[in-house]
């Protein structure tokens, strides 16, 4: 054998082994990437139920009744006869006016009727004689009738010098003091009478909310509820639960133009005058029951670009699913959704960001979700229907 050709079979020989060493180091990384674990996800496997949906919406109080009160006569406020800020009853004197004039009307208003009164019994008399006409007697009657109402308005406009409350309630303050000059139709009132026990509660809904629930009440997606509906609970402004319920007594006819939305009013007992005219509160009202409606944990629950609420679940095979939901409403740390979900199916909420749809995954049960509560009621503070 030449030196040449010694030469080339050691190099063939360096080749083949080096085509060898890289097949096998390819063989063995495809053995090593079929047998990598797949990754773990936390799940949490769906129930579902009938829920009471219950909608928070934003009110103010009122004053049940409202009455401000002002003279009936002229004169000078001699005294004021109640405490500011203090309970008045129906019919208790606030003011007395000045009746010296009056009273002197009155007492000449009897004095005339009496003449008057006398006349007409003479008349009667002598008409029946014929010594006077019957023109004569007539007009003595008129006379007589006009004296006794004279009289009549001269005993009003005396009993009118005591202003006398016209509700019960609770007074504010008072607009004039003694020797002020008030007048009968004046604008100005002398002071101002609110009953608020019970007391007004204004809400208010937006008219598409309000056209949604009856959608869905008429399409049989909502059921109504018993007759607790009519309950309302209240919290007050710093958060806590006014201690009682009260109940719906009407919603306006027509939608204010300006914002869109409905007035229902609530009537409250106020026993102890917690609640104030003009206090911000909201009231949760019962919208109705829904049934088969799956409360996902919030955790489980993304949005794609088109704004639409998604989730991925495992299915049988553990596989990954992309699902589309309809979620209506957050109950607490949940969405309440209606379509997309069923029962028994398995949530992801863990380890959302390894996975993709159609990969393989090992499940454990999940630790970043709260177990769901046993009440089947739902109250929510965002009525709005998101999909």
């Amino acid at each position: 054998m030449t030196r040449s050709s010694s030469r080339a079979t050691a190099v063939a020989l360096t080749l083949a082994s080096a085509l060898l060493i890289s097949a096998c180091d390819n063989k063995n990384e495809s053995a090593t990437g079929d047998k990598q674990p797949a990754p773990k996800v936390g799940i949490v496997t769906l129930s579902s139920g009938s829920y009471t949906l219950t909608s928070e919406l934003p009110g103010r109080t009122a004053a049940y009744r409202v009455a401000e009160v002002r003279p009936q006569v002229n004169g000078i406020i001699q005294k004021r006869l109640f405490k500011e800020g203090s309970d008045v009853k129906a019919n208790e004197q606030l003011y007395q006016i000045d009746p010296a004039i009056y009273e002197a009307n009155l007492k000449s208003a009897q004095a005339n009727l009496l003449a008057v009164r006398s006349l007409a019994e003479r008349y009667k008399v002598l008409v029946e004689e014929r010594a006077v006409s019957r023109q004569q007697y007539d007009d003595a009657n008129a006379n007589r009738l006009e004296a006794e109402a004279a009289l009549e308005r001269a005993k009003i406009e005396q009993r009118y010098t005591r202003v006398l409350a016209p509700i019960s309630g609770r007074i504010g303050r008072s607009s004039v003091s003694e020797g002020a000059l008030v007048s009968n139709g004046q604008a100005q009132e002398l002071a101002v009478i609110q009953q608020i026990d019970p007391i007004y509660v204004d809400v208010t809904q937006s008219a598409n909310e309000l056209l949604r629930l009856r959608r869905e009440l008429a399409a049989g997606q909502l059921k109504k509820a018993s007759d607790s509906a009519a309950h309302v609970t209240l919290k007050l402004q710093d958060n806590s639960d006014y201690p009682h319920s009260g109940t719906l007594e009407f919603s306006e006819v027509s939608v204010d133009a300006s914002t869109g939305s409905v007035t229902i009013r609530a009537v409250f007992p106020n026993p102890d005058g917690m609640l104030l005219p003009g206090m911000f509160v909201h009231a949760s009202l019962i919208d109705g029951v829904q049934d088969k409606v799956i409360l996902a944990p919030q955790q489980g629950i993304t949005r794609n670009p088109k704004g639409e609420a998604t989730a991925l679940v495992v299915t049988p095979d553990n596989k990954v699913e992309l699902r589309t939901l309809v979620a209506q409403r957050t109950v607490g740390n949940r969405w309440l959704v209606t379509e997309g979900l069923k029962e028994g199916e398995q949530l992801i909420t863990e380890g959302l960001q390894f996975v993709q749809p159609g990969m393989t995954v090992e499940t454990f049960p999940a630790n970043n979700v709260q177990p769901e509560a046993a009440s089947t009621k739902a109250t929510t503070t965002d009525t709005s229907q998101a999909q």
